[in-house]
């Protein structure tokens, strides 16, 4: 990874991924080389979707979103 890398984490549970999430990932685009979305697997809840659901319905908004040379990298993480 390059020194001056601009890397940003967007971290959420993301259940479901709304159109604010999406335009918040939009408008970050242009200012990161690289995105993080980290989705939230919180074992005292009881999510709509499972954590794998949640991250595949992210992973498949990705290509409609216009990357600007920023990459969209889908993670889930607990905690």
């Amino acid at each position: 990874m390059p020194l001056n890398m601009r890397r940003a984490l967007f971290p959420g549970s993301f259940d479901p991924l709304t159109n604010g999430h999406l335009d918040i990932i939009r408008r970050s685009l242009p200012l990161f080389d690289e995105i993080v979305i980290a989705v939230l697997n919180n074992a005292d809840k009881k999510p709509m979707f499972t954590v794998e659901e949640r991250c595949e319905m992210i992973r498949e908004m990705i290509p409609t979103l216009d990357g600007n040379g920023c990459t969209l990298l889908v993670d889930s993480f607990s905690g």
